[in-house]
């Protein structure tokens, strides 16, 4: 029996000292009540969860042994042996960052929202600038001036609500082009509604680029409102090019068309807010510009994210037509 006893404890199956049936019964005992958790359907657990159960480090060194938990980190406790997938790398993310302080942010709190079409391997968190926390590899952890009210999400793991995350995402955005998409993919896909983005951006503010994260909630919000015809034709007179009449009337197949804004010689520029990449906006404006094309002028669209963004290239674009149609010397 006292054979049988050490070979069981070796194994991992049994604490020392106590009778086997006993050690038995404790290891059901830990897999029954964590069965009647949510960990259970999570695949991971805090060691903060488990104690609040009554499984404290000795009962999961004797789970680790027998090879039915890991362990990963200090602070997350993994209900199988196998390598972590996504879900449970972002909770381990938080676990091990900072439990209460950390929560999942920027491009990681969109695809926690169902962002599709953007990839970053890296684990994005915030955390209040007063709070020390441990690097943990693959994550990066991003220091924020205070938690806004509502900011977070009522459930499941901790994180950022989209519209939060999407603006603090542009603002750690590698380059403006990939702060200008992570604006605008979020809204196109239906996670952020273009008037909390512009709600949002009155309380979140950045650090870096403000004035260009600004400007494209604009775009964004207000379509060719925000960067429109007086804009683009004081653009016009800083390059020294003439100035173009704006909202031009025209007959088109289907009725009056409105341009924005049009020169003598026969150049049209549409300046397209995003809305214009929604639902069925660009069949309608392909209809548009074929009938302005037809009716012998040449037209060239312009985003007016995209005048943000290559406001040199677009204006070099409408200089050529300009002396392609004579008018300029």
């Amino acid at each position: 029996m006292g054979t049988r006893l050490s070979t069981e404890a070796r194994a991992g199956r049994a604490e020392p000292g106590e009778p086997l049936q006993g050690r038995r019964m404790r290891s059901r005992e830990r897999h029954e009540k964590v069965c009647a958790t949510e960990a259970a359907d999570l695949g991971v657990v805090s060691r903060a969860a488990l104690r609040s159960l009554g499984i404290d480090d000795a009962d999961v060194r004797a789970e680790v042994r027998a090879r039915r938990w890991a362990v990963h980190g200090l602070q997350t406790v993994a209900l199988h042996s196998r390598p972590l997938v996504h879900d449970e790398q972002l909770w381990r993310a938080v676990w091990e960052t900072g439990l209460g302080v950390a929560a999942l942010d920027g491009v990681t709190a969109l695809a926690a929202a169902g962002l599709k079409g953007y990839t970053d391997e890296r684990i994005h968190l915030s955390v209040v600038h007063s709070h020390s926390v441990k690097r943990v590899g693959g994550v990066r952890v991003h220091k924020i001036t205070r938690r806004h009210d509502r900011e977070l999400e009522p459930h499941g793991i901790p994180r950022v609500r989209p519209a939060v995350a999407a603006i603090r995402a542009a603002h750690w955005a590698d380059s403006d082009r990939q702060a200008a998409l992570l604006l605008v993919m979020p809204v196109q896909q239906g996670l952020v509604r273009a008037s909390d983005l512009l709600e949002t951006a009155r309380t979140i503010r950045g650090r870096r680029r403000r004035a260009f994260v600004g400007g494209i909630i604009r775009d964004i919000a207000l379509g060719a409102q925000a960067l429109g015809e007086i804009d683009f034709a004081r653009l016009c007179r800083a390059r020294g090019l003439p100035e173009p009449d704006r909202q031009v009337v025209r007959n088109g197949r289907r009725g009056r068309i409105y341009l924005d804004v049009r020169w003598s010689c026969g150049l049209v520029v549409e300046i397209d807010g995003v809305q214009h990449t929604w639902g069925l906006a660009p069949v309608l404006d392909a209809l548009r510009q074929n009938d302005v094309t037809l009716a012998k002028n040449t037209v060239l669209r312009i985003p007016n994210i995209g005048l943000r963004l290559e406001e040199d290239a677009f204006m070099e674009q409408v200089e050529q037509a300009l002396l392609q149609r004579g008018a300029l010397r």
